[in-house]
């Protein structure tokens, strides 16, 4: 048995088929093919492709925002022309054209079902399954705020809400992702409070995937690992999920600070490149990063971040390149 996991960081390109005909049916059925082509590939730790949160008006985001925040009580997301001129001159959204919302009242689950979600994908699954939830940190930045003193309570408030919600998940593992912070490092102990609320409340594994973003294969967030470590290393997690393929390999020195009771994710496959990693170059990746931060330290392999704008056929290859890459390492390639 591997000793190292593999496993994807959530989102799958959405099959053509599924955008041009949506149905129940044809979500269930594209489900069902995301997570079979990973666990056909030897994926460990399988994800539903984030399907769940397929939106055809929202389809540059995965809907990784307006999924999660529209539903909840207290937010309006009909726009007026007042609330989309404040949002475009809001610094760090340039990303975005529009807000997913406005924070008018106190904010409650309101018809969010985050339960039926990851019950209906789970039950596709033969491998462990890996339930993802965007991050209050996340969430907070990307709204309009006209009822929290301030962004920090609002993140609060949404983990609270989150967490409610989380508590029900019956995934193997609840990922939280968080793609704002890395570029935004000095928010890093209310970011990591507001998460904590969300981590404790998951029954199961808890884990945290960060980036420097992945915006039509753009990194959106400048920054580095050395200024999160201490974040990381504050987070009730069990691993963390990090890219560090695209990243220069220079910086994986920082995690030998990371808290040796939280299993580290290696990032092997850069998610930004259409070239398709060899089993070899996935090996040599593990290999270079154990030497540096001890044999052993390595728990999970995986790409820097989600497949979403990549065709199906690199993002399969991709796929089926983690596996690989992991037996080769561990001499359990036949």
């Amino acid at each position: 048995m591997a000793r190292i996991k593999t496993t994807v960081v959530g989102s799958y390109p959405v099959p053509a088929w599924l955008v041009a005909a949506p149905s129940e049916q044809a979500l269930i059925d594209a489900t069902r093919v995301v997570i079979n082509t990973q666990e056909q590939a030897g994926v460990d730790v399988v994800c539903d492709g984030e399907l769940y949160r397929f939106d055809i008006n929202h389809p540059e985001t995965n809907g990784m925002i307006e999924y999660f925040v529209r539903p909840m009580s207290g937010v309006r997301w009909r726009m007026g022309f007042a609330d989309l001129m404040e949002y475009r001159t809001a610094p760090g959204m340039g990303f975005r054209t529009r807000p997913p919302g406005v924070v008018e009242g106190a904010l409650g689950s309101g018809t969010l079902d985050l339960v039926a979600a990851c019950r209906r994908a789970h039950a596709l699954a033969s491998k462990p399954f890996k339930f993802t939830v965007t991050g209050p940190h996340m969430l907070a930045k990307t709204v309009i705020n006209k009822h929290y003193k301030d962004t920090p309570e609002l993140a609060h408030a949404i983990a609270d809400v989150l967490a409610e919600q989380v508590k029900y998940l019956e995934a193997d593992v609840i990922q939280l992702d968080e793609a704002n912070l890395p570029g935004h490092s000095e928010e890093w102990e209310w970011a990591a409070s507001s998460l904590n609320r969300v981590l404790d409340a998951v029954k199961t594994t808890p884990a945290v995937h960060l980036c420097f973003g992945n915006y039509g294969g753009q990194s959106v967030q400048k920054g580095n690992w050395d200024n999160l470590i201490k974040y990381l290393n504050a987070l009730h997690t069990d691993h963390v999920i990090l890219e560090c393929a695209h990243r220069p390999l220079e910086e994986l020195q920082v995690f030998k600070q990371l808290d040796k009771k939280i299993g580290f994710g290696l990032g092997v496959i850069d998610i930004k490149a259409t070239e398709v990693e060899s089993a070899d170059h996935v090996a040599r990746s593990i290999e270079r990063a154990e030497k540096l931060l001890g044999a052993g330290r390595v728990s999970y392999i995986h790409p820097d971040c989600g497949f979403w704008m990549l065709q199906r056929s690199i993002a399969d290859g991709k796929i089926r390149a983690l596996a690989k890459g992991r037996d080769l390492y561990e001499g359990l390639a036949s």
